[in-house]
């Protein structure tokens, strides 16, 4: 039992890329993770990590030693899971970390579905459009949505997430409808502050990928925000079809652009590496997974445009 502990320790301070992290995550000392780590290399008669001031690595040992350990510690937690399934439901506190305008459209109507099925699950759910760090703040599974950042974490898919450009008829009858994506210049476009470049609109073209330069009277971080003002007539939006399919599908929002469609990204839960996935973040990823699934509700009934066919290039 204590060289399964040395191996925990060890591979989380490789996992968390540090001690310090490692100390957070498991409860425990800086210090005593460190020494810990030192007696495992003392006992094995290799040196395992290699130790700067900036940064931590492995060495050709370590690296064997490590995935050896992922293997072992994997084994023991399969073994814990198939025995504690057997005998108790999932329990316990579920802190949960989700997008402001999911959160509210969807997952509010999710998890009263989930506590039905799982009533011992107590859900602390905070939600804000910020990113997250799930070890240092204590949280057992994210929602994320858009593409992913490398990291220690796993992600599954839940559901696409698509998106399209969109504004309101009448708008759209007072300014005209662009039918290229250069003539967006001359539209007032209403920006989402929570992306790397708000000014910026990326689109699937005939010619493949475009980057469309875009402005208008509008920058805010909160896509509810944005589709008010669309419907108000205030300008072209880009959004996820989880906000504004209801308007679509009642005529309030037209698809702007059709034949460039925005490319279609991703709806995640992400927690951390398996060995720490318990059995209430288990049952709560699935439930997601089969509640949303590849083809969600919100866009039931959409005539969405699809990505067009790129050419194949030679060499």
């Amino acid at each position: 039992m204590a060289r399964l502990d040395e191996m925990e320790i060890f591979a989380e301070v490789v996992e968390s890329g540090g001690f310090s992290a490692a100390a957070r995550r498991l409860g425990l000392s800086k210090s005593a993770m460190s020494k810990q780590v030192g007696r495992l290399e003392d006992r094995l008669g290799v040196r395992l990590l290699n130790r700067t001031t900036r940064r931590l690595s492995l060495t050709e040992a370590g690296a064997t030693f490590y995935a050896a350990c992922r293997r072992v510690l994997e084994e023991a937690e399969t073994a814990e899971r198939a025995v504690s399934s057997l005998s108790a439901a999932p329990r316990g506190v579920l802190k949960l970390n989700a997008p402001m305008s999911f959160g509210f459209l969807h997952l509010s109507g999710a998890i009263p579905a989930f506590h039905d099925r799982f009533p011992q699950i107590t859900i602390e759910a905070v939600m804000n459009d910020r990113f997250v760090d799930l070890i240092d703040e204590g949280y057992d599974v994210a929602l994320r949505i858009g593409d992913l950042r490398d990291s220690s974490l796993v992600a599954r898919r839940l559901a696409p997430c698509r998106a399209v450009l969109c504004a309101s008829p009448a708008y759209l009858d007072r300014r005209g409808r662009p039918a290229r994506p250069e003539e967006l210049a001359g539209h007032d476009c209403l920006l989402y502050a929570n992306t790397a470049n708000p000014r910026e609109w990326s689109l699937n073209g005939p010619r493949g990928r475009e980057a469309v330069a875009v402005a208008g009277p509008l920058l805010a971080n909160n896509g509810d925000l944005l589709c008010t003002a669309a419907l108000g007539g205030m300008g072209i939006t880009k959004l996820p079809t989880f906000i504004v399919g209801p308007c679509l599908r009642d005529g309030r929002l037209e698809i702007v652009l059709p034949d460039y469609p925005v490319p279609e990204q991703g709806i995640h839960a992400v927690y951390p590496h398996s060995r720490n996935l318990s059995q209430k973040v288990r049952v709560f990823v699935d439930f997601l997974a089969g509640r949303f699934g590849p083809e969600p509700y919100w866009d039931a009934g959409l005539n969405l445009p699809a990505a067009p066919a790129l050419a194949v290039k030679g060499g």
